[in-house]
């Protein structure tokens, strides 16, 4: 047997532990003091790169787009098919009765109040003519009143019943374009908004009907490996299209009432404010001549006999 070698001077070496090659700590006396990134001198080891897998968009916005492209062709073209054989009364059409009751009143209504409007805009941009027609005439009356001693009173008269009318005018024409401001706000704004919301209806109907006669047609035919796939498209989407039909309709039906309600506080304002301006241009125009003819019968009672003429003289 091979005898031990005792190592110089008596002393017995301990073997130091490997250090690992990869280890990123240091450790003495049991304890963590470091984490170098790789020790000095060996060579790091690195992990072999896998395959890797990179997520991309599938889709193609060219293709999106002839996707879409496509799809409002189909439904375009359908609902031709359906305006056309309503309008030929070839096909059926769904119908909300008090809905299409109360969107024929509201275009009727609103003829009529436009009408109204137009004629009350009118009547003030003549008022107002009239009002500088006759402030006009009063200032002349008043000229002449000046220079003509012999007539002072029967001119002065005169010029103060047109210019009191002028000013009363003024005043009328304001309240009539005061009305017809909120009239064109009813009328052009308030109204016509309801108006566009109706005619959106009527598409989304259309849209609802195309679809519906679609599945209708393909619930008419045979079943079998090719048409259940196309069955269950049109299903779906005929339940779309009439979830959106519901919730526009009852969207309008409450546009439609509010409307109503706030076209009646309106015009009861108005109309009320319009006809205490006419009566009372009428009731202040009637007192200030009632007072400027009893000034006038005073000033001819006051004077007497006429003066004899020239040739009465003679």
């Amino acid at each position: 047997m091979m005898e031990e070698a005792e190592p110089r001077g008596g002393v017995t070496e301990e073997e130091t532990p490997p250090r690992e090659v990869n280890s990123n700590c240091n450790h003495t006396d049991g304890d963590v003091t470091s984490c170098p990134a790789e020790a000095p001198g060996l060579p790091a080891t690195s992990q072999k790169p896998g395959p890797v897998v990179v997520q991309g968009n599938t889709k193609n916005p060219a293709s999106e787009k002839l996707e879409r492209v496509c799809k409002w062709s189909i439904t375009t073209y359908k609902c031709t098919r359906q305006a056309l054989s309503e309008k030929l009364g070839r096909g059926s059409r769904t119908v909300d009765l008090d809905l299409e009751r109360r969107l024929e009143l509201l275009k009727d209504d609103r003829q009529r109040y436009d009408s109204v409007t137009k004629l009350a805009t009118t009547l003030a941009n003549q008022l107002a003519q009239f009002s500088v027609t006759q402030k006009t005439l009063g200032d002349t009356f008043a000229e002449l009143s000046l220079k003509t001693p012999t007539l002072h009173v029967e001119f002065g008269v005169n010029a103060d019943a047109q210019k009191f009318l002028s000013k009363s005018s003024d005043t009328l024409t304001a309240s009539f374009n005061a009305f017809t401001s909120d009239m064109n706000t009813l009328v052009n704004k308030t109204m016509e908004d309801t108006m566009i919301s109706a005619k959106q209806y009527e598409a989304t109907r259309i849209e609802y009907d195309a679809y519906r006669v679609d599945l209708e047609e393909l619930n008419l035919g045979p079943r079998d490996a090719v048409t259940l796939p196309k069955l269950e498209l049109a299903q779906r989407d005929f339940q779309s299209q009439r979830d959106r039909y519901q919730r526009i309709r009852e969207d309008l039906s409450v546009k439609v009432k509010l409307l109503e309600e706030n076209k009646v506080k309106v015009l009861h304002k108005h109309l009320w404010l319009l006809h205490s301006s006419v009566a009372t241009h009428g009731l202040s125009c009637h007192s200030f001549l009632q007072q400027n003819v009893r000034r006038a019968a005073e000033h001819q009672s006051d004077a007497g006999v006429d003066a004899p003429s020239w040739l009465e003289e003679s």
